[in-house]
This record gives C-alpha cells, sequence and structure tokens, in this order.
C-alpha cells in the first residue's frame, strides 16, 4: 500500500510537471504543508494544492524576466489588439516568450489592425518561463523562449470575418486541408515516430470558418519582411499547400519536416 502511493504519487509529480513546468514542485509542496497540518480530506488537500500552484504561478510571472522570458497577458483589455486564444495557457504557463518575441507579436498585432481595422491577432502555445531545454509537450522545438505559434484569421461560412474566434477551441488540430493537385510533401509517408497527427476523426466537430485569406496572407508577408528586419524573425513554419494558396514568399518561410506536427491550423514562428 505504501509503495503504491509513492508511485501514484511520484505518477502525479511527474506529469505535473510535464504539463506545467511548476506544478510538480507546487504538489510537493503542498503535500509537506498538508502533512504539517494534519489534513486528510481529499478536497483539502486539492484547495491547498490550488493555493501552491497560484501562487508559484503569480511567482514565475515575477521571475521569469531574470530567465530571459516574459508572460503574454491572458487579460485582454478593450483596446488591446492581441489576445492568448486561451486563458487555460497561462494557467498552465505556457505563455511565456523572449523580450523580442513580444515586442514582434505586438508590433504585428498593431499593424494587423492598422491595416484592417477591428482585427485582433489570436496566439497559442508559447514556452515555459524557465530553463532552456526544457519541452513544452507536444512541440518540438518550443523550449528556449524564442518560438510562438499563431492562430490563423477566419471567415465564416457566409465569408465575413470572425474576429478573435477559431475554429478550435485550443486553436490546434483543426486543419485546413489541401486539395487534389496542392503540393503535399508528406503525402503516401507512414511515419513511425512522428507528431503529424491528422485527427481526421476530429475534423467534422469543429465550425465550418475557412482562413481569411487577405489577413493571413498579409501577417505571412509582414512576418518575413518587417518582422525579419526589425525583430530578428529567422522561422515561419506553414504548409507548402497554404504558403502558395496566400501566396506568401520569403527565405524564413519554411516546411517543419514529416515528423513535425502539421502547421495547416497554425503559424509557427521564431526569433533569434
Amino acid at each position: 500500500m505504501h509503495f503504491f502511493r509513492l508511485f501514484f504519487r511520484c505518477f502525479i509529480f511527474v506529469v505535473l510537471t510535464i504539463l506545467t513546468q511548476i506544478g510538480g514542485m507546487a504538489y510537493l509542496l503542498s503535500l509537506f504543508a498538508t502533512r504539517v497540518m494534519g489534513m486528510s480530506r481529499f478536497s483539502a488537500r486539492i484547495l491547498v494544492f490550488l493555493l501552491f500552484y497560484a501562487a508559484a504561478t503569480f511567482l514565475a510571472n515575477m521571475a521569469a524576466p531574470a530567465f530571459g522570458r516574459v508572460p503574454l497577458s491572458c487579460f485582454a483589455g478593450e483596446g488591446d489588439k492581441m489576445m492568448v486564444r486561451s486563458a487555460l495557457y497561462c494557467a498552465l504557463n505556457r505563455n511565456y516568450v523572449t523580450p523580442r518575441m513580444r515586442d514582434l507579436v505586438a508590433a504585428l498585432s498593431e499593424d494587423m489592425d492598422e491595416k484592417f481595422p477591428g482585427t485582433t491577432t489570436v496566439v497559442l502555445d508559447g514556452n515555459f518561463p524557465f530553463i532552456d531545454g526544457f519541452p513544452l509537450l507536444p512541440h518540438l522545438s518550443h523550449a528556449d523562449g524564442r518560438k510562438l505559434d499563431i492562430a490563423f484569421y477566419y471567415k465564416d461560412a457566409d465569408g465575413y470575418f470572425v474576429d478573435g474566434v477559431t475554429r478550435s477551441p485550443i486553436g490546434y488540430f483543426a486543419f485546413e486541408q489541401p486539395r487534389a493537385g496542392d503540393e503535399q510533401p508528406c503525402e503516401g509517408r507512414k511515419d513511425i515516430i512522428t507528431t503529424r497527427w491528422n485527427f481526421d476523426w476530429l475534423q467534422p466537430f469543429f465550425p465550418s470558418y475557412r482562413i481569411e485569406e487577405q489577413r493571413t496572407g498579409f501577417a505571412l508577408q509582414w512576418l518575413s519582411t518587417v518582422g525579419a528586419k526589425q525583430f530578428g524573425l529567422e522561422k515561419i513554419f506553414v504548409e507548402p499547400h497554404l504558403r502558395n494558396a496566400l501566396a506568401a514568399s520569403g527565405e524564413t518561410i519554411r516546411f517543419q519536416g514529416c515528423r513535425a506536427a502539421r502547421h495547416d491550423d497554425h503559424i509557427h514562428i521564431q526569433v533569434r
């Protein structure tokens, strides 16, 4: 029984650390606190953990700049032109980037709204607050604060732009499927070890929004020109069929490879 309890606690520690980076440590501290205070009720233990986790998240916001990272705010105001897609990203500490990346996405969102008034730029996964090389699963490269995913801009079934909305509730896995004749470098491959998941069973559950071509195309072109020149952007990952459809060009626009996740549900950017 004792061994099972120890194994279970180790498992919880590992899972929380993988998911949030700081959650495992908050869990250990909560175990110590509840033992000292003699708390045995499950609800009390959960509450203590949540308090420790909230405190750790707050302290991470304060301490991250010392490690070269800053949080993107999940509390967008009325006048803000950029928003994190879901508070879940902040709750899991996945909203951290370098100051250069923060400045880049802020400038992109301002220029997008100037070009297309009433446009909000939606961002997705960034990085954890601490330690270069700590993996942000399931991503292969979000481990140093220099990477950020940006959602596509969408229009509804009638062709009208929908602001601050994505097809997927979290911004991922709602793919823009290539058409017959489109460039598909991974067609026919059957890699065993891969994160290029298609989730065909999931696609019918998403609304019938489609990419808003003008805004998404402008964003890609802005990133490959202004972003590269002024903010040190060095890589943009997007699927070839979308790059072609949006007439986006530039040496920074690349294909991520066939073992990495699909990039026809979001745009991945990276700065130096």
